[in-house]
């Protein structure tokens, strides 16, 4: 079996929703990893077998396979073949898996995986005819609601959530304004310089260069958040609210994923392997613990426990996901999110599990660590993990 190494991953900045890329249409900020990728490893787009992108609402302008679009518009002619993939938010880490998976078997020697979300442009949940994340009745057969009773949103799985656990607000609020400091904290240090791609676009007619991710509020107190009205429930039912769920974001984000021969064939110094990957399913109603399992059958599948791990992404999709994700696997948030997460930085949907990939690999080199585990909820009720180990 051929070993899946990491040579190089990298995003663009996360633009806050009607915010820097509101005029950048989707397959031109698609191909801006692409530019990427070429520009700092070097490779000839001939080089590249295929590309798998992630994205959670393929219609309108992000439809037509924006997987096979991305690279012509990135300029590698019509070469090189490309595909759109759909595990709602683990897509993006579901394309890298996938990547992984097919030159582990020896299909594929040289590939490019990740993900694109322009949550501006394309609204979420354009593909289902729902609205903020709310599935519209007509989208779902009525065959289904004979095996399950509803059909809840994802920010009611999370007060769900919250409830079983005995999650209070303070709670919720306490992570959330935790995630932000982080992401200050490593954007201060420069901990995000080696992953981020600026891109050079357009705004209100005047050409701008995106450098940064324009969602983090650094300055969130519990106080500040305290103030802010429930998203989903009534006041005082629920406890989750714009500041302690992930932000509506336009990004994308792409790693190159190659078999150790190739990267050593063609001279390329990888970051890390992929030592495992898993995907579950679970209860499609509460919907969003599917980290739990995922990360508990990945590490029994690569013989590692939680205490083997150094870093952890677990996506900030709500807050009561990771409270939960940590009470019940043991981990330390010391060691989780550590340059802050989604109620930071935001959730692209389709790119989200890329770069969360990518996020970890460079923490890993950062912090002179060796293992890394990544896993993301899902909408319907799945659960993604992929362990890494730097190189």
């Amino acid at each position: 079996m051929q070993e899946a190494v990491i040579v190089d991953a990298v995003r663009t900045p996360f633009g806050d929703r009607n915010g820097a890329f509101q005029d950048t249409h989707p397959q031109d900020l698609a191909a801006e990893p692409l530019h990427a990728l070429e520009q700092r490893v070097g490779f000839h787009p001939a080089d590249i077998e295929d590309v798998v992108y992630g994205c959670v609402s393929p219609v309108g302008e992000q439809g037509l396979n924006i997987g096979r679009i991305a690279p012509m518009v990135a300029g590698w002619g019509d070469g090189v073949p490309g595909v759109q993939l759909n595990r709602m938010c683990g897509s993006g880490q579901q394309a890298v898996n996938f990547a992984a998976g097919q030159i582990r078997a020896g299909y594929h020697d040289v590939l490019v995986a990740g993900g694109i979300e322009h949550m501006t442009r394309v609204p979420m949940g354009s593909d289902g005819n729902a609205e903020e994340g709310v599935v519209d009745e007509h989208a779902v057969t009525d065959t289904y609601l004979e095996y399950y009773d509803e059909i809840t949103s994802q920010g009611e799985g999370a007060e769900r959530i919250a409830e079983e656990y005995g999650f209070s607000r303070e709670d919720v609020d306490r992570l959330a304004v935790d995630s932000q400091r982080r992401w200050k904290t490593a954007w201060d240090d420069g901990q995000y310089d080696s992953q981020l791609w600026p891109v050079e676009t357009t705004l209100d007619g005047d050409d701008i260069t995106v450098e940064k991710d324009g969602h983090p509020r650094p300055n969130s107190t519990t106080e500040s958040l305290g103030k802010l009205p429930l998203a989903f429930r009534e006041e005082g039912d629920g406890v989750h609210h714009a500041g302690n769920s992930s932000g509506i974001v336009d990004g994308a984000s792409a790693l190159l994923v190659t078999s150790a021969e190739a990267a050593e064939e063609h001279g390329w110094e990888p970051m890390a392997r992929v030592r495992q990957t898993e995907v579950v399913g679970v209860d499609p109603i509460t919907m969003l613990t599917g980290p739990i399992p995922a990360t508990e059958q990945v590490l029994d599948k690569a013989n590692l426990t939680v205490d083997d791990v150094d870093l952890f992404e677990v996506n900030e999709a709500f807050a009561s996901v990771v409270l939960a994700w940590l009470e019940e696997t043991g981990a330390d948030w010391d060691r989780t999110n550590v340059n802050g997460g989604a109620i930071a930085h935001g959730h692209p949907l389709g790119a989200t599990g890329a770069a969360l990939l990518t996020k970890l690999v460079h923490a890993l080199e950062e912090r002179d660590e060796d293992v890394g585990l990544s896993t993301m909820c899902i909408g319907f009720g799945q659960g993604i993990a992929t362990i890494v180990e730097r190189l």
